[in-house]
């Protein structure tokens, strides 16, 4: 009888609860501090209580990675059973996750069974290595398969969002508050792209919301075209009107997709990016 595979992914990787319930993913919640409170990320905390109290104390709530604890907690049956084990972490350039899951199995002393995946990501740049995964799961593949194929797709995979607004980054030491002011009285929003596990501003738009989103997923349309057609996220903190159907609208014009799946981002991205904020995430071919 051959081993079990169990997955799991931080809290950053934005996974809807019917997503990560269609592909048995299991979520490890990050923790969100506001006040010398920690809360679960996804569980104890939503998006708009985050966004009101920075707003009213000006600051952005501090994160953390999940605590040795919990993930030990969560891991212990499927080690116990023998299994295993996968887990997807946001990029080791923004967080200790990836490090405390390896710290973790070692408190299990069952290192050679849990395989850790620092995405070099983040939100569900995340989630589309977990699906990979999990659907070689079903297709029977071994572990270190499993493994050495995810590894390979993460310099594949495209995560870039546009920010409504510099303030919370500013707050976050993401940029200066100079640079935050200037850039909200220009109207001045980036497109911000991970690149090689690190966040980087590679363009700026100027406009209302709406506006620099249509020009942002333009502006992408000749990269989406080496997609890998299996999926495409649209993943975004709280944005007005009907911004996000058009994004899907625009991408189910394209007929380049099997499935758009629409997913909210998790407390963790909310507290650093801020409301408005909205990105088109894929595999490259």
């Amino acid at each position: 009888m051959k081993d079990m595979i169990k997955i799991f992914a931080d809290s950053t990787s934005d996974f809807s609860k019917e997503l990560a319930e269609r592909y048995d993913i299991t979520i490890i919640p990050l923790f969100i501090n506001m006040d010398g409170k920690y809360y679960r990320d996804g569980i104890d905390v939503k998006r708009t209580d985050i966004f009101a109290w920075s707003d009213k104390t000006g600051e952005t709530p501090k994160t953390a990675a999940p605590s040795i604890e919990d993930v030990v907690t969560a891991f212990k049956p499927y080690a116990e059973a023998g299994d295993d084990i996968f887990y997807f972490s946001i990029s080791e350039d923004m967080s200790t996750s990836a490090n405390v899951a390896r710290l973790a199995a070692n408190e299990l002393d069952y290192e050679e069974k849990v395989y850790v995946v620092d995405s070099m990501s983040l939100s569900t740049g995340i989630a589309l290595l977990a699906i990979k995964a999990a659907e070689m799961v079903k297709d029977g593949y071994p572990a270190s398969v499993i493994y050495n194929r995810v590894l390979d797709l993460r310099s594949k995979v495209r995560a870039s969002f546009v920010v409504d607004t510099l303030t919370y980054l500013g707050r976050g030491g993401r940029c200066s508050a100079a640079t935050a002011l200037i850039g909200n009285a220009l109207k001045l929003k980036p497109r911000i792209e991970v690149i090689e596990g690190k966040m980087d501003a590679t363009s700026k738009y100027r406009g209302c919301s709406e506006r620099v989103i249509g020009h942002y997923v333009d502006d992408i349309k000749e990269k989406l075209k080496k997609a890998d057609h299996s999926r495409v996220f649209i993943t975004h903190t709280v944005v007005e009107g009907d911004v996000v159907e058009k994004v899907k609208s625009f991408l189910e014009g394209l007929e380049l997709f099997d499935e758009i799946l629409i997913t909210d981002a998790g407390g963790v991205i909310s507290s650093h990016c801020g409301p408005g904020t909205l990105g088109v995430l894929y595999i490259e071919e």
